[in-house]
């Protein structure tokens, strides 16, 4: 998984709340479709028209915020089922980090698995960094510094977060769940060779 420090770049104000998982990647998008392949499908809804041209009322096919690495959004953001691929989808799309006022649990503990990290800001501060980002399309840069737990605004200011110490220094890490396992591993091969001569019997195999 990448290491995630420090991430400055435009931010996309999508500022619609109880955006869901189906919203970001149609689950018949999953069946179909590789990993990889699912970065053109993330908010197709919103994102093409039924002809399947482009929509340009979507924020991210607008010139400014198009391929945008922060995403703004609104309260709830990730709820409804729990779709791995919905994280697979928007990092497809280029996007490494999402800050709204709250998300889906799951949506939220899988981004901590794939690398895309979710930045909670009370409303207020989301909504004026959209104010923020607006004003100036294309040249606001937002910066998420994860080593400080700061946000700073286009306009300076610094806005701390909260974030789980563990999760924190596994994305620092570059860590997922396995990562962080064998991260252990000489620990756990000292309990295997102590355990195959306690419970020799638990280690039987045919």
């Amino acid at each position: 998984m990448e290491k995630f420090t420090r991430l400055e770049g435009v931010a996309a104000p999508l500022m619609r709340q109880n955006v869901d998982t189906d919203v970001v990647i149609r689950i018949e998008r999953l069946v179909n479709l590789s990993k990889a392949e699912l970065g053109p499908w993330c908010f197709e809804s919103l994102r093409y028209r039924p002809d399947g041209t482009e929509n340009p009322d979507f924020v991210c096919n607008q010139p400014p915020w198009r391929g945008a690495p922060i995403l703004l959004a609104g309260d709830n953001f990730g709820c409804g089922s729990s779709r791995e691929g919905a994280i697979w989808a928007l990092m497809g799309m280029g996007i490494r980090a999402v800050i709204a006022p709250g998300f889906g649990d799951i949506f939220y503990n899988n981004c901590f698995q794939n690398g895309l990290l979710p930045v909670a800001l009370p409303r207020a501060e989301v909504e004026r960094l959209a104010e923020e980002t607006r004003a100036a399309p294309g040249n606001a840069r937002v910066t998420i510094d994860l080593e400080r737990q700061m946000v700073i605004s286009p306009r300076g200011r610094e806005i701390p977060f909260e974030i789980d110490a563990r999760r924190r220094q596994a994305m620092l890490d570059g860590l997922d769940a396995i990562g962080i396992t064998l991260a252990h591993k000489d620990r756990i091969a000292v309990w295997q060779a102590r355990d195959h001569t306690d419970r020799p019997w638990v280690w039987f195999s045919h």
